[in-house]
């Protein structure tokens, strides 16, 4: 190759580098408002980013390439300290699913009334509400099944509630008394695990071919784990976000036994994760940010 023609390609492949490595950090901080408090993120086609508050009753949109977030549902109407938690969206009925809570005037302690809504992915027009059942209670987290249907967890209650696909209205999944504290939901390789944000504690979920949900089985991690919260599935792994300890951890789960690594610390109470590709998004709830981080390799298949 000739000098010139290799001088050119450098120079080409040094401009091309340097946009990317540009691009990739201006993706990085997203809501850089301390107060917003973004709990939980979800990734929909074409790389929009949704990002609920814990301390507004907004839910954001960002746009692919975009630093500027866009509130994308108003749920102000719905009373006083509204906010919202777990975020997902479910490209296949074109719907943004979400857990809304409202605290409940004049209770010590303070009790919420919880919703799941589900908004137009498009458009965010309201599509689907059916309120969780008692005086007091904190759906938390969510994830679709092999079998197509919505999977939501209810922390203060210890019960994982069931959408089936097309219906209106959910059903009791599973109640237990190790389920007190759940948090974080996710299905891995058709496996349902869900962890409990208050012990502390990783659960697989067995369920039987008629899909009867059987006794939690515990998950032995290789180290400490402090408040695992959101979590999500990829790669043949687990993503967690430790809110007490400011870590991504990505698990690899082996029988009744699963290996921890810290993909990275340092973080103001992270309580969202969600891989996608070769991007790993987290929320640090204490920043009021939104982050995205690449892949590490050790997290990938």
């Amino acid at each position: 190759m000739k000098p010139r023609s290799m001088a050119r390609r450098l120079a080409v492949c040094a401009t091309l580098f340097a946009g990317l490595a540009q691009a990739a950090s201006a993706a990085e901080i997203l809501i850089a408002d301390a107060k917003s408090q973004p709990e939980s993120l979800t990734i929909a086609p074409g790389g929009i980013l949704f990002v609920g508050s814990a301390s507004t009753p907004f839910v954001y949109k960002v746009r692919p390439g975009s630093t500027t977030a866009e509130k994308f549902v108003d749920a102000s109407a719905e009373g006083a300290g509204t906010f919202f938690f777990g975020m997902l969206a479910d490209a296949a009925n074109n719907m943004l699913w979400t857990c809304q809570l409202t605290p409940v005037p004049d209770t010590k302690p303070v009790q919420r009334h919880t919703a799941l809504r589900g908004f137009d992915l498009s458009s965010g027009a309201p599509k689907l509400r059916w309120n969780l059942p008692g005086d007091n209670s904190t759906c938390n987290d969510l994830s679709v099944g092999p079998d197509k249907a919505l999977y939501l967890t209810d922390t203060a209650n210890g019960k994982i509630f069931k959408l089936p696909a097309g219906a209106s209205a959910a059903e009791l999944f599973l109640e237990h008394r190790v389920l007190m504290g759940v948090d974080g939901i996710t299905f891995l390789d058709g496996t349902l695990y869900v962890n409990n944000v208050v012990f502390n504690k990783l659960y697989r979920i067995p369920v039987d071919a008629s899909g009867k949900p059987g006794q939690p089985v515990d998950i032995w991690m290789d180290q400490p784990v402090k408040g695992p919260d959101g979590m999500r599935a990829a790669n043949g792994k687990l993503f967690v976000a430790e809110n007490g300890s400011g870590q991504i951890d990505v698990l690899t789960v082996n029988g009744d036994k699963a290996s921890v690594t810290v993909l990275k610390d340092g973080l103001k109470t992270p309580t969202g994760v969600e891989p996608v590709g070769d991007t790993l998004w987290i929320t640090e709830r204490g920043a009021g940010k939104a982050l995205s981080i690449p892949m590490p390799k050790s997290a990938s298949r």
